[in-house]
């Protein structure tokens, strides 16, 4: 390489090739292009969504509008390539989910009404996932994507932190203290989930620095996750607490048990610091956390109403046991069902809006809103797509580790699928923040069934 008048120059073998000034940037956008589509949705998801009209978090966001240019982008390229999009595995594991679908929309007592519900599924659980399967090449813009959803968590968790500091959250025992970034209070498990992924991604990062990782990464990525512990704490969500604590317990079991105890002492002496020391919400934490024991003892309204909706989910599966009541059935046979200790609804006010009653209208468990809707077909294909994604996972986590080439991609996609499998036995799909559990399983889906995310190559 030597220096010429127009620039820098490139020998290649006898040619030399003059990289003007501004080349290596024109370079970048063009090799970053592809994916631009993907983070404009997660960067989108930052703008607050408007409720919708009857009170309940309103689906139809501009996130969702981007998510479906995504697709659209990524069906063009396919086209203008014209190779085989997807392998049989792939193609086996993002179909799984179409036919439980498409079973539950065609023996639905209203078609019509699963309408909605078929394209919701299919853009959250195949089409979105496969596009990022499809867009992403290797595992420098598989850290391009998940390095955006860090970013968006942290501006999210500011936002949040904020909001508890200044008393303008979502209302919480009285007081606007809860953190709920710009999902709004109707939405409250939004922000909950962002900051969560974003730090069980920045833990798969640090713990798995090493051979083809940027420099400096593990000390970036404990920046953060230190970071985004404080949000996720003043979100007061049990289940987003309950699940992250399982998938970062599994991300440190499988790095090394030498680290996971080390680093087991660091947070716990963190939490100490942070709630202990500095007093941040611990009267209300330590209540909120006691409240996870006393579920079945002396449960609150918000437990007693989810018990219930998950008993009406399990009689709608008994009468409807194969193919369920049909796609966005369940508020329509919910009175039916339950018992006098529902409640209308639930209370929401805060953090810019007013006081409303949002309705319940799901049984606020996936496993059982599935089962309920679409019946042993939908549930088996939908569940069984999510096994097969974490089973490639673990099988290739020890060879990334062994030969320490995307291993911190390995840890992440491991705690993320943890991370939502134990988080959907508290919550299901639905709001504005659903668009990025889609992100999600597309980098998931790549982790597993991409050839090239194992490769021991490092990436061009």
């Amino acid at each position: 390489m030597t220096a010429g008048a127009t620039g820098v120059l490139i020998r290649t073998g006898r040619h030399v090739r003059p990289v003007r000034p501004g080349g290596r940037t024109r370079d970048a956008l063009r090799h970053w292009a592809p994916l631009l589509p993907a983070v404009a949705v997660l960067a989108l998801l930052a703008v607050p969504a408007a409720p919708a009209g009857d009170g309940s978090a309103g689906t139809g966001t501009v996130a969702d509008a981007a998510s479906g240019l995504l697709v659209l982008h990524c069906l063009v390229r396919v086209l203008r390539e014209r190779a085989r999009p997807l392998t049989r595995t792939a193609a086996l594991v993002l179909g799984l989910p179409v036919l439980g679908v498409s079973v539950a929309a065609i023996t639905s007592h209203d078609p019509a009404a699963s309408l909605p519900g078929v394209a919701r599924y299919l853009q959250i659980f195949v089409l979105v996932p496969a596009a990022l399967l499809l867009l992403i090449r290797d595992r420098r813009d598989f850290r391009l994507v998940a390095g955006s959803v860090v970013a968006l968590a942290l501006v999210q968790g500011t936002v949040g932190v904020v909001q508890y500091l200044t008393g303008t959250g979502a209302s919480y025992r009285g007081e606007d203290i809860r953190a709920v970034g710009t999902f709004g209070p109707t939405d409250v498990m939004g922000m909950a989930t962002v900051v969560a992924y974003g730090l069980v991604i920045a833990v798969g990062y640090a713990l798995g620095q090493g051979g083809d990782a940027p420099p400096g990464q593990r000390a970036v990525a404990l920046a953060c996750a230190g970071l985004l512990s404080v949000p996720l704490v003043l979100s007061f969500s049990r289940g987003a607490w309950i699940a992250t604590v399982a998938a970062l317990v599994l991300q440190l079991a499988v790095s090394g048990l030498r680290r996971a105890a080390r680093i087991a002492l660091v947070a716990g002496a963190l939490g100490v610091v942070l709630v202990g020391g500095l007093g941040i919400g611990s009267q209300m934490i330590t209540e909120r956390l006691d409240s996870i024991t006393r579920v079945t003892d002396a449960p609150d309204q918000s437990v007693t109403d989810r018990y219930t909706m998950w008993a009406a989910a399990t009689d709608m599966w008994r009468e409807e046991p194969v193919t369920g009541v049909g796609l966005k059935g369940f508020p329509a046979y919910r009175d039916s069902h339950a018992s006098l200790a529902l409640s209308s609804g639930s209370d929401t006010e805060g953090a810019g809006m007013g006081f409303q009653r949002q309705p319940l209208l799901s049984p606020h468990n996936m496993y059982l809103l599935v089962l309920s809707e679409q019946g042993l077909i939908g549930a088996v294909a939908l569940v069984g797509s999510w096994a097969m994604l974490l089973v490639r996972t673990l099988r290739r986590l020890p060879g990334a580790r062994r030969t320490r080439t995307g291993a911190d991609c390995a840890l992440a996609v491991t705690g993320l699928l943890a991370w939502q499998l134990v988080d959907f036995g508290y919550a299901d799909i639905g709001g504005p923040s659903t668009v990025l559990t889609a992100v999600m399983l597309g980098l998931a889906a790549w982790w597993a069934l991409d050839r090239r995310a194992n490769s021991g190559a490092a990436p061009a």
